[in-house]
């Protein structure tokens, strides 16, 4: 019985806890890499350029008018422009790589 309840809990580590802690890694690590003339996605769907970076936020110019909005670091999603609903696909970036 016991052998079952710790052969339950490695299948939980391994299959849902440590994706999720790569995952949050990752991110974390992509939102403290970003740079001036980054091209960003926020989480709410705002695409813009990065125009400076401070310590907990920066501030994107988002289309041509020049408008600059300050964001904290936690609301960027993605590095480029997301152009998948789930923002796992590929990013305008990647494409041009290719």
């Amino acid at each position: 019985m016991i052998i079952m309840v710790v052969a339950m809990l490695a299948i939980f580590y391994f299959l849902l806890i440590r994706p999720e802690n790569k995952k949050k890694k990752a991110a974390a690590q992509m939102r403290s890499e970003l740079a001036v003339g980054d091209q960003i996605t926020t989480i709410g769907g705002v695409v813009g350029t990065i125009c400076a970076v401070k310590e907990d936020t920066i501030v994107i110019e988002t289309s041509a008018d020049r408008v600059r909005m300050e964001f904290t670091k936690w609301a960027v999603s993605t590095k480029g422009t997301q152009t998948t609903e789930n923002g796992v696909g590929e990013t305008k970036d990647s494409k041009d790589k290719k």
